[in-house]
């Protein structure tokens, strides 16, 4: 028994992180459904809810007046959420430019933010943004382009992470890095599970008004337009550009977009049923990425089990795995060893960070949210 735990185990590891990527590979060589793609100016209405943004609102501002779009096919909607720092004072300041509206609601979360900038919109398109990234100046104009197609409902743009300084750093924007390939291959076959948060577009016609205490506006609306029979498609010409974050931050982060995903699964139960035509993507890249926590456990629990040699084989294999994640704390960044440990600690902190959502789930929303901390740098 011990035996068939381990392997079904490490058999599923496997398949998560390296079998899925190459049936990726070899269901889009064999069938791929490109996207047409054309640039027709539509209206557009930009959502930019706010929480305490004070110190990125400006930036984001001037990065959203940048934008390469006809100006009078825009509407910019600032939603301050119960804001208590100088966020509204700035967005009242520009609000006094043509393009730009200023909402404040009472303290209720992005979701609420979201519904009450909805409400408001006028165009065609909704776009969707955070406070803290910039956009490259033609990214509206590439998510535009896409709804040439009349298959298309849904277009995520692609978060770049400026290069880090430390391998930490690094490490993280690998991860991001492969997620961005997995997302890329989903979209070249059919539609991705959601979007990218800080940057993403859908016709206004297909959302749907988000629940209270929605932790993942970007998958809740997505899924609702590929529920309307419409795809959700990533762009990776239209970029959003951003800072490192520190392994403290990106477990908050991750923890709370896996306890979105919990929620998600609430909202939309069809997910789990096999005859929809996304299963094989959502089951492989979502509901498996918060099962491998719970699987990781067995595994190790199951080596002890293992008959000789097999069981000294497993069980120093994973301590070599978990004792170089914890000695990464203490290596210094010069060391060469700093290239595997810095990963390896990595990969443990999300594993733990999806281990961590099952059970954070039920908290109260805003407990779940916490300012993110990144390093400044220049974009180059």
């Amino acid at each position: 028994m011990p035996e068939t735990i381990f392997l079904v185990s490490i058999t599923f590891l496997l398949y998560t992180f390296a079998g899925y990527p190459a049936l990726l590979v070899l269901i889009s060589r064999a069938r791929s459904r490109p996207v047409w793609k054309r640039y027709e100016p539509r209206t557009v209405s930009i959502l930019l809810p706010v929480r305490n943004g004070e110190s990125w609102l400006r930036t984001k501002l001037d990065s959203l007046l940048s934008l390469r779009y006809p100006q009078e096919l825009l509407q910019i909607v600032v939603i301050s959420d119960g804001s208590t720092d100088g966020t509204d004072a700035c967005a009242m300041e520009y609000a006094s430019r043509r393009l730009i509206e200023f909402v404040r609601s009472p303290r209720g979360g992005k979701a609420l933010a979201l519904n009450l900038g909805m409400e408001k919109a006028r165009g065609d398109i909704l776009f969707f943004t955070d406070v803290r990234q910039e956009l490259d100046p033609e990214s509206l104009e590439k998510l535009v382009a896409c709804f040439a197609d009349p298959s298309v409902g849904v277009v995520s743009g692609e978060l770049s992470i400026r290069a880090g300084r430390t391998r930490e750093e690094a490490a993280i924007g690998l991860y991001w890095n492969y997620e961005k390939w997995l997302r890329k291959r989903e979209s070249q076959i059919g539609s991705v599970m959601g979007a990218t948060g800080c940057i993403y577009a859908m016709r206004r016609d297909l959302a749907a008004r988000l629940p209270a205490g929605t932790l993942a506006d970007d998958m809740f609306l997505p899924l609702a337009a590929l529920f309307q029979g419409y795809r959700v498609i990533f762009e990776n010409s239209a970029k959003a550009f951003d800072y490192p974050t520190a392994i403290e931050s990106e477990f908050r982060r991750k923890m709370r977009t896996q306890a979105g995903v919990y929620q998600i699964i609430g909202l939309y139960p069809r997910l789990l049923n096999p005859q929809n035509r996304d299963w094989l993507v959502f089951f492989s890249h979502k509901l498996a990425r918060l099962l491998c926590p719970f699987t990781l456990l067995l595994a190790a629990a199951a080596a002890f089990g293992l008959p000789a040699p097999w069981r000294s084989a497993a069980l120093t294999g994973q301590s070599l795995f978990y004792g170089l994640a914890l000695a990464d704390l203490w290596i210094p960044e010069s060391f060469h060893l700093k290239r595997l440990s810095a990963p390896a600690r990595s990969f443990v902190v999300l594993m733990a960070a999806a281990f961590c959502a099952a059970f954070v789930v039920l908290r109260p929303v805003e407990n779940l949210w916490k300012e993110t901390q990144v390093r400044f740098q220049s974009l180059l």
